[in-house]
């Protein structure tokens, strides 16, 4: 065997007869080593916008959240819910209180979603890290205040520091429509507003936090007696499937019980698809920039064709010649996979320390560089993708024309 892997050494080292040769096999190596470092870095980037993702949603979005099967609301006191709440691993639980209004800021009107939360909702999720302007404050004294979106203070045209409270409006529980008054079938609140988060687009246009209490007020309901959910923060190191599993049977079949990625399991989906769509791409370019790799490998057959014959009358049988070029591409595959894991990561590396691509300063993204994440997985994936690739594009030729040259021969 040493003595194939010398000959395909010599093959692919040495100049030959056909300078055009050398060309294309410089040619096919240099293809499967930008694709396998495209490969390596793009398949990175998509797990840093993943973690990117996921991370901004972990400031708002609990480890567990419970909510009712059926209807939108729902005690919170009942044994289940507070056997839960007192599990050992449950470092937190906060009810929580959703609702569809409408905003009114200075004339601007919007629609908006107000989330009634607790004193404690800071250290359920870290949002008040999130806050670009004002503080995290949901009550001055007796007076509630609100933390408002991005996006919702845009649309509002909300300015923190003018003296002008919203005002929100929602329809009366038990309200009807007059025809001499419309007005009369809707709730109506004021509140001041004390800071402004930017979390993700679709929150940020979407959320206004209120404390709890106002939110039962506005929407009519009694103290403590209903909410849209209980989120729950798990201590640092707690099984989050097992978990899960253990609050499901708790809770019953009443509620329904939702990790951070089913929360948003849509939106995963979609990432998790459109990572794989660019794996395919990137392996469809492969196949094809392998062409020139069995061009490369044909044409070194056909000029080694008198050394084919020699070697066979020497005593060497067609499948040890048949290794010899599959070494040959063996070579090409090996060596442009790893020169090209090695560029990619480099490349990765190099966004990872300073930002070399940025993105859209006009734009009102959370970061200012590609995020990027390297993993062991997406390595071993492209190295995969790249030999099997390679072991096809090496045999093929080599099947048809050691077989021209020397027919049947063993």
């Amino acid at each position: 065997m040493n003595l194939l892997a010398f000959i395909a050494r010599r093959y692919f080292f040495s100049r030959k007869s056909h300078n055009i040769i050398n060309i294309i096999s410089g040619i096919s190596m240099a293809g499967v080593v930008v694709c396998t470092a495209a490969l390596v870095i793009i398949l990175s980037v998509y797990n840093g916008f993943d973690d990117l993702i996921k991370s901004m949603f972990s400031t708002f979005d609990p480890d567990i959240k419970i909510t009712a099967a059926q209807g939108k609301t729902f005690n919170p006191n009942t044994d289940s819910l507070k056997a839960i709440t007192n599990l050992s691993y449950v470092e937190l639980a906060c009810p929580t209180l959703e609702e569809n209004v409408l905003l009114e800021y200075e004339k601007h009107i919007h629609p908006a979603t107000i989330k009634g939360v607790p004193l404690n909702f800071a250290e359920l999720t870290g949002i008040d890290s999130t806050i670009t302007r004002g503080t995290f404050t949901l009550h001055d004294g007796h007076k509630p205040m609100a933390v408002v979106g991005t996006g919702l203070a845009y649309y509002l045209s909300l300015n923190i520091n003018f003296l002008s409270s919203i005002k929100i409006y929602v329809p009366k529980r038990s309200g009807s429509i007059s025809s001499l008054n419309p007005e009369n079938a809707f709730s109506k609140a004021y509140i001041f507003p004390s800071g402004v988060f930017n979390i993700q687009q679709e929150i940020d246009n979407k959320y206004m936090l209120v404390p709890i209490d106002f939110a039962r007020n506005l929407l009519e309901y009694s103290h403590s007696q209903q909410v849209s959910a209980i989120e729950i923060k798990l201590r640092s190191g707690t099984n989050v499937a097992k978990a899960q599993d253990e609050i499901e049977q708790l809770a019953g079949p009443n509620y329904v019980v939702r990790n951070q990625y089913q929360q948003h399991e849509m939106l995963y989906k979609v990432m998790k698809s459109e990572k794989m769509a660019i794996y395919l791409i990137l392996t469809f370019i492969l196949i094809v920039s392998s062409f020139n790799m069995i061009g490369s490998i044909s044409m070194l057959i056909i000029d080694k064709k008198n050394d084919i014959g020699t070697l066979n009358n020497l005593g060497m049988s067609k499948k040890d010649v048949q290794r010899i070029f599959m070494l040959e591409g063996w070579i090409i595959s090996i060596g442009g996979a790893l020169i090209g894991l090695i560029i990619g990561a480099a490349i990765c590396w190099g966004q990872q320390t300073f930002g070399w691509l940025k993105l859209d300063s006009m734009g009102t993204f959370v970061i200012s560089n590609y995020p990027v994440k390297m993993m062991a997985s997406d390595f071993v994936l492209s190295l995969i993708t790249v030999l099997g690739i390679g072991l096809f594009a090496s045999w093929y030729p080599i099947k048809l024309f050691t077989k021209k040259y020397l027919g049947e021969s063993k």
